[in-house]
């Protein structure tokens, strides 16, 4: 499994100036790059013949030329062909279509250089201490103050970012755990096993905004401390905020106001990981929980901007409750649903347990009890009423029911296989008719309800 880390970096004042001079040419030369290809294309469509391009390439020595670019030969050619290898493996990226086109870079306070094997290595010393040495024989820093934290195996490349006036050295190395063949063993086990065996060590994980994480019956929120920090923190960005809204473009002084802007931010994001690391470890760490399962969330288009509305025949834009969409995006992102998933995941399978995904749609109007799923099940953000049996829960507790069940059901089915993102998925004989026939109960419960409620 591939495992990154990232170590906090204390360059002196000259490998600051060094390591920034770097940064600067590998980004000239990922925007001429950029310059280049866009070049090449308008040429293409109005000298070349319909549908043919000059192809890209990641040649870079054409752009160091003593008196236009004399501060390239300052810096290591190697920089300079990793940078252009990285942006010809990001445009043939894009024309697969796997991401976006590369874009040119803006020269701001952060900015990255990628060293591949001949510009670093890691030496130990006679105390025992890991130093990194940064260069080539002839053209180097010297030895690089990092933090050592944990143990790791020697990359073959290493970036150095800045970031809000710090740098920190971040690489991947291999280890020994082979995650993708771990999941299908840990399938076929699990199959063998009974419904009884399945609940005792099988824990549903629910993710939400008034409980951040519901697992099983245990729930895990910010801590006190945690959420006085980051009120006191929202309250100093908007303090921020206003005072950059005053001070001049290009000047020092906004540049200042920029950076303990970022610095605020980043502090509210370094408090969202260290709970999510916390509770990710206590949840994988707990002897009872060796089937952990979550719900297969789309966060992005859950946290998508609402669609504007309007009224043709008034010519008029209709309200589409676009503030209110706005505050539960932000409660949304603010609660860390991927990274929580992120550090169970690799957590789980460190530690030699399964983790599985199963399909999210009705976790929340499902009853555990009982199975039957309406809206009118969860008529408040808390309160869970089932309209069949008069089952009564907490929602977000019987939303870690329902996947808890739905994933025993999955396992024990001889049809269940796993998607490219780890989703158990119904792929049997009879699974579109199972569908069918749930959607069509939920439809005569729909009916049924509002008949009642006529009676009623």
């Amino acid at each position: 499994m591939l495992t990154g880390i990232t170590l906090l970096a204390h360059p002196t004042r000259e490998q600051r100036l060094v390591i920034s001079q770097w940064m600067g040419c590998a980004r000239f030369i990922w925007n001429a790059k950029c310059e280049e290809e866009k070049y090449l294309q308008h040429f293409a469509r109005r000298y070349l013949p319909i549908g043919t391009y000059p192809t890209a390439d990641q040649t870079f020595s054409q752009y160091k030329n003593k008196e236009l670019s004399p501060w390239l030969f300052d810096c290591p050619s190697q920089v300079l062909r990793n940078c252009a290898s990285n942006w010809y493996q990001v445009y043939r990226n894009f024309l697969k279509g796997q991401c976006g086109k590369p874009r040119r870079k803006k020269k701001s306070e952060g900015g990255s250089v990628h060293l591949t094997r001949e510009l670093f290595r890691f030496e130990k010393g006679k105390d025992g201490v890991t130093r990194l040495f940064i260069g080539s024989k002839t053209n180097n820093i010297g030895y690089l103050s990092i933090k050592n934290h944990t143990s790791y195996s020697e990359p073959n490349s290493i970036r150095i970012k800045k970031k809000n006036g710090r740098y920190y050295v971040s690489f991947c190395y291999e280890d020994d755990i082979n995650a993708s063949k771990d999941i299908f063993e840990h399938l076929d086990h699990l199959k063998n096993l009974s419904k009884k065996d399945l609940e005792k060590i099988t824990v549903g994980i629910d993710r939400g905004i008034k409980r951040p994480v519901q697992a099983g019956d245990e729930i895990y929120d910010f801590s006190i401390e945690q959420k006085r920090k980051k009120k006191s923190k929202e309250r100093y960005i908007k303090r921020c905020q206003k005072s950059l809204a005053r001070k001049q473009k290009i000047s020092q002084r906004r540049r200042k106001q920029k950076r303990k802007l970022a610095r605020a931010h980043e502090k509210i994001s370094n408090i969202r990981k260290d709970f999510c690391h916390k509770t990710s470890r206590s949840i994988v760490n707990k002897e009872t929980n060796k089937v952990i399962v979550l719900e297969d969330l789309r966060t992005n288009q859950m946290t998508k901007k609402p669609k504007s509305k309007k009224d043709e025949k008034r010519d008029k834009w209709l309200p589409n409750n676009k503030k209110n969409k706005a505050g539960l995006n932000r409660s949304i992102l603010d609660k860390g649903w991927c990274q929580m998933e992120q550090f169970i995941r690799y957590k789980a399978i460190k530690e030699g347990k399964a983790f599985f995904k199963v399909p999210a749609h009705h976790t929340s109007q499902e009853c555990a009890d009982c199975g039957h799923t309406h809206p009118n099940n969860r008529k408040s953000q808390e309160l869970f009423i089932c309209v069949s049996c008069d089952h009564t829960d907490n929602a977000d507790r019987n939303a870690a029911e329902v996947i808890k069940q739905r994933a025993i059901k999955l396992i024990l089915d001889s049809g269940t296989e796993l998607s490219s993102r780890g989703v158990l998925l119904d792929k049997g004989r009879g699974a579109v008719n199972k569908t069918r026939g749930a959607n069509a109960n939920r439809a005569r419960g729909k009916e049924t309800s509002k008949k009642k409620e006529l009676v009623a």
